[in-house]
């Protein structure tokens, strides 16, 4: 059963949740992708690295601290970013306006972001009239899961398996794989085909509305039909897939912030559970290299070989496509 709804104010919720150890405050380095013959974007306090060919089933985006560590996004980004504002990190996933269905794959080492398949097929989900593509920044949550062996108290679901998802209101178009600090606003309870799927709202603190958003409500009034699209977007984006319309908890009605901090603090636990080996992991793949109290956490040099594994497909050469593979092949050095 979910833990009762937290009685503190939000200034205290770092004793609820635990010790965190937030990101370094400093920017990445820059690195030549040339160096490690593949595609790199930097972030505030993290990197990226690309690896297998865009738009394909082998696309992967490996993530890195600023120092070049190899992480998990999942399990070695901190949840909490900044305690006195209560900012979270968000794992962006998909970009505003776009279709791939770009996630974190829970069940590889690292947990790097690929596109979905479903059937051999790459998955794109499908424009929703009025709408091209998703109509936020989507993504997740890092060191949260919503456990399939919990079921919600209100809906009698349980988890789906997966990270909290969030939708980032913002302004600013990211980039898959950009870690960004939001303020959290409220929750939906989404029922994906009978699992419980949460769709936390929130908005990138730096975004310049971001200072007078800090409730549900507050987006109700200042964006009127916002909310009632995104409701709209997730009741229908499965239907032209053939699947039903999902279903919502509270009769699709967004429950307000202090709610919805409860939901990730529940989420938080259960993922503590999970990389300390305290409930089935349901397939999940939990290597990480700083969670100190989980038997899975590995060495740099483990992270560094799973990344390795992985077959380069540079990015500089791509206008090489039509040439030979065997050409390409000898220029990638595989």
């Amino acid at each position: 059963m979910r833990p009762s709804l937290l009685r503190a104010p939000l200034g205290r919720l770092l004793t609820v949740f635990g010790p965190f150890s937030p990101s370094p405050n400093k920017p990445a380095t820059q690195t030549a992708a040339a160096s490690h013959r593949c595609h790199q974007r930097n972030t505030m306090r993290y990197q990226t690295e690309e690896r297998g060919r865009p738009n394909s089933a082998n696309y992967r985006i490996f993530f890195k601290t600023s120092e070049g560590k190899y992480i998990s996004p999942f399990h070695d980004i901190p949840l909490i970013a900044e305690t006195e504002e209560m900012l979270f990190n968000m794992v962006v996933e998909v970009p505003r306006w776009s279709n791939a269905k770009m996630e974190i794959a829970t069940k590889e080492p690292l947990n790097p972001i690929k596109q979905d398949v479903k059937k051999g097929k790459l998955r794109y989900v499908a424009n929703i009239f009025p709408h091209k593509g998703y109509i936020w920044n989507y993504g997740a949550l890092p060191q949260t899961w919503e456990d399939p062996n919990h079921a919600d108290t209100v809906t009698k679901c349980c988890g789906d398996n997966d990270p909290i998802d969030v939708c980032d209101i913002g302004t600013q178009v990211c980039f898959p794989g950009q870690v960004i600090q939001v303020k959290v606003l409220g929750i939906l309870a989404m029922i994906d085909e009978g699992e419980m799927d949460w769709k936390v709202i929130a908005i990138n603190a730096l975004d310049p509305a971001a200072k007078e958003l800090n409730n549900i409500e507050d987006v109700h009034r200042s964006r009127p039909g916002h909310l009632e699209a995104t409701v709209d977007w997730f009741r229908k984006y499965k239907v032209p897939d053939g699947k039903p319309e999902n279903q919502f908890g509270f009769n699709g009605e967004f429950k307000d912030k202090s709610f919805a901090v409860e939901i990730i603090k529940s989420t938080h636990e259960h993922w503590r559970a999970l990389v300390q080996r305290q409930t089935s992991s349901k397939g999940i793949a939990c290597k990480n290299v700083s969670c100190h109290e989980s038997p899975l956490k590995c060495c740099a040099d483990e992270a560094r070989a799973v990344v390795q594994s992985v077959r380069i497909f540079a990015f500089l050469f791509l206008a090489d496509i039509s040439k030979p593979y065997k050409t390409i092949r000898s220029r990638f050095g595989v």
